[in-house]
């Protein structure tokens, strides 16, 4: 019988074989020790130029939460996001964002900021409670307020803003990340970032993204990728207006989006404007039967209609005065008032129209609430309009009975409004196809489309 080896006989005469296996398991282990984690390659790297771009980390399988208050001028809407290390959108519970909102706005406490500040805590404590007791630290907060802060008068806004990064100091678990009164270049570059991002344009050529129109209560912002021969002969923006384009690096590609927002012509402000035509006369845009006023700011107007009722041509003469169609045009082509329209071009062939457009449309029943994204053309509002300025206000609320009592008289001024603003203001022709949109399907989800996922998306690129 041959004699048995020991374990030490055994390692002495294969150390040769052992030496050749075990230099390379020690060489890969020690590289998968110290090699980082690898960083997204779409990671969408903020508003900066092209020459300032940032690539963030992200620890694979981790999760980062964004919470963005949209504080607007007729209430407050707070929104929680979720992205994992690809920027994708990821479910927090069952759908792709936390949605809460609250009315009045900001703007309605202008004599009292603490009670403005105090209102948003119903929607920080429900933000909150969603996110992660492990991720409040890093959670990136912003309050972005739109066209009712910026129209208040004096320092009432910056006693606002102050008093909200108060709460957020004192009651907030989350990282604050800015309380500031949004430009309307920066409102219209998010609502394009979102849309675009929702249908998944981002990184594609400048043609093959979407143009967005996005009417809130103050303002009107339009936004769409254009040429970088156009960008280059962009004419200068008037003293003390944001520059007509920005220059964006998403996705892995520049943009050249042109992007201006007119103030005092959202749908709320634009009601003033109109009224400020007929002054202290009736109004042919006002429901016969109607005899009362409007309170904008800190401004109210006469609000009655004419005694021959609401005109539809009529009030499409003052929508038309309101806008300033035939004010002096300095550039090669103007929307109104005067502002360059950015040349149009293929980055403004496919529009998708926002926010109050939405809202009437389906108030107005000529498309479905349940219907988050439907295509229609301009003539649909005229349409709806004729019908609207028809109806006497006794008979309006059995109508259009998802309108809002307050905004019944105003019905046929606002649609109205919004064909003219959208034929004679931006130039579209009436049988045109636009899509009209409230949610965007990503993945087997809807999500709201509004600005502020587009700054979500900002903040969650600039964490460190």
């Amino acid at each position: 019988m041959g004699r048995h080896d020991s374990l030490s006989d055994k390692i002495h005469r294969y150390r040769g074989l052992l030496l050749v296996i075990s230099v390379p398991m020690l060489l890969i282990t020690f590289v998968l020790f110290v090699m980082p984690g690898r960083s997204p390659s779409d990671v969408v790297n903020g508003f900066g130029d092209n020459n300032n771009r940032k690539v963030n980390l992200f620890s694979r399988g981790n999760r980062n939460y964004a919470v963005i208050f949209d504080a607007g001028s007729s209430g407050t809407r707070v929104h929680v996001f979720c992205f994992d290390h690809n920027l994708d959108l990821v479910p927090i519970g069952n759908d792709l964002e936390i949605f809460e909102q609250i009315k009045p706005g900001l703007s309605f406490y202008a004599k009292d900021p603490r009670a403005a500040a105090d209102s948003l805590l119903s929607l920080l404590d429900k933000a909150e409670s969603v996110v992660p007791l492990k991720l409040r630290g890093r959670t990136p907060v912003r309050v972005g307020a739109t066209a009712g802060l910026r129209a208040l008068e004096g320092d009432a806004s910056d006693k606002i803003l102050e008093a909200v990064r108060k709460l957020l100091k004192d009651r907030s678990t989350l990282k604050s990340d800015g309380v500031i009164i949004l430009d309307g270049s920066q409102e219209g570059s998010y609502q394009w970032v979102t849309i675009n991002y929702l249908l998944g344009n981002l990184g594609k050529s400048y043609s093959n993204t979407v143009g967005v129109v996005d009417l809130g209560g103050g303002s009107v912002q339009m936004a769409y990728a254009i040429a970088e021969s156009d960008a280059a002969n962009a004419p200068r923006a008037s003293e003390g207006e944001d520059t007509y384009v920005k220059e964006m690096y998403l996705k892995g590609t520049k943009y050249y989006l042109y992007v201006h927002s007119y103030l005092h012509y959202g749908l709320l402000a634009a009601r003033a404007e109109i009224l400020k035509i007929s002054e202290d006369s009736s109004n042919p845009c006002i429901l016969a039967g109607y005899h009362g006023s409007y309170k904008y700011g800190v401004v109210e107007y006469k609000a009655s209609s004419s005694p021959a009722g609401a005109s539809m041509e009529e009030c499409r003469r003052l929508a038309f005065n309101a806008l300033k169609i035939n004010q002096t045009c300095t550039h090669m082509k103007c929307t109104f008032g005067g502002v360059w329209n950015g040349g149009g071009g293929d980055g403004q062939k496919h529009l998708f129209v926002a926010s109050f457009f939405f809202d009437r449309a389906a108030e107005a029943n000529f498309v479905k609430a349940s219907d988050p994204v439907v295509k229609v053309q301009p003539h649909n509002f005229a349409e709806a309009a004729k019908h609207a300025c028809e109806t006497k206000f006794s008979d309006a609320k059995a109508v259009y009975e998802h309108v809002e009592d307050n905004n019944l008289p105003y019905l046929c001024m606002d649609l109205v409004y919004q064909y003219t603003l959208l034929v004679d203001g931006f130039g579209l022709e009436p049988y045109q196809d636009i899509t009209l949109v409230k949610k965007v399907k990503y993945g087997n989800n809807l999500v709201e489309a509004a600005w502020p996922l587009g700054s979500a998306i900002e903040a969650i690129s600039s964490l460190k």
